[in-house]
């Protein structure tokens, strides 16, 4: 169960990331200034993207939320208390699927109940009906190299959610698959979402796809990566892929475009 505010008073973020910096030094010693300042607050159950040209430091702020890396300066706080991502529950989903060729779909699937050590009876239970959620019930005993693209990332969705995180961190999933089957993709993420509103940091470099998908949509600055912008994304749920071809679709998502200073800023 969710805490519940007292009333008039604003619900506490689930996370809350506040003067954010990272500078790393490349193999060749190069210098990077990754992130700069960087301030966000997620809330439970919300779902944010985040959009930027390449090399603004997107993937390296969710690294961080992740735990896979440190800042250098600031703070991530989860419910109040220093946040570590592999302590307080995260699920992360690629751009490409990383199912282990020799694994079944439910043997890639339970692998997070495995390292974590938790129940693989429950584990394997959960698994089972999230991937019937899916739309893979029946591909349990299949190998990745017998799905379909979209097929693949499903799995990998529903290995996010297994271990139940309170945040699944999505770093352009859907960037591999065809235009087709990204649409799709994207109403089927949808779906999921709705029926188990975890929280959700989602990057894209696709303004239609932060627009379709998200609560409110965050905008970077190219490197050092600094938020110029965050838009409350107006529409009622559940989004047909139709409102994509509204007006005020069309209103949001160039007002999201001059915000990333050019057209080809970001691509959808």
């Amino acid at each position: 169960m969710r805490d519940t505010p007292a009333p008039g008073m604003a619900a506490e973020p689930l996370v809350r990331v506040s003067a954010l910096s990272k500078r790393y030094a490349t193999q060749a010693g190069e210098d990077i200034h990754a992130l700069e300042d960087v301030s966000i607050d997620l809330v439970d159950g919300e779902f944010v993207a985040v959009l930027g040209p390449s090399g603004c430091g997107k993937t390296t702020l969710l690294k961080i939320l992740a735990g896979i890396e440190l800042h250098d300066h600031g703070e991530v706080l989860f419910k109040g208390k220093p946040f570590n991502g592999a302590q307080t529950g995260t699920g992360v989903v690629f751009q490409t699927p990383v199912l282990l060729p020799w694994l079944t779909v439910l043997q890639n699937v339970v692998l997070p109940i495995r390292v974590l050590g938790l129940s693989l009876p429950q584990g394997t239970a959960r698994a089972r009906e999230l991937l019937e959620l899916v739309g893979l019930k029946g591909f349990e005993n299949k190998y990745p190299v017998e799905l379909s693209g979209g097929m693949q990332q499903r799995a990998a969705i529903v290995r996010g959610l297994i271990h139940d995180p309170r945040i699944l961190l999505m770093d352009e999933p859907f960037g591999a698959l065809d235009a087709l089957t990204r649409e799709r993709m994207n109403v089927e993420l949808q779906r999921i979402w709705l029926v188990n509103k975890k929280t959700v940091f989602f990057i894209t470099h696709s303004v239609s796809e932060a627009a379709f998908l998200a609560d409110r949509v965050i905008v970077m600055s190219p490197r050092p990566g600094t938020i110029v912008d965050e838009v409350k994304v107006p529409f009622a749920r559940p989004r047909d892929i139709d409102l994509t071809s509204s007006a005020d679709f069309g209103r949001l998502t160039t007002h999201l475009r001059h915000k990333l200073g050019s057209h080809e800023s970001a691509h959808d």
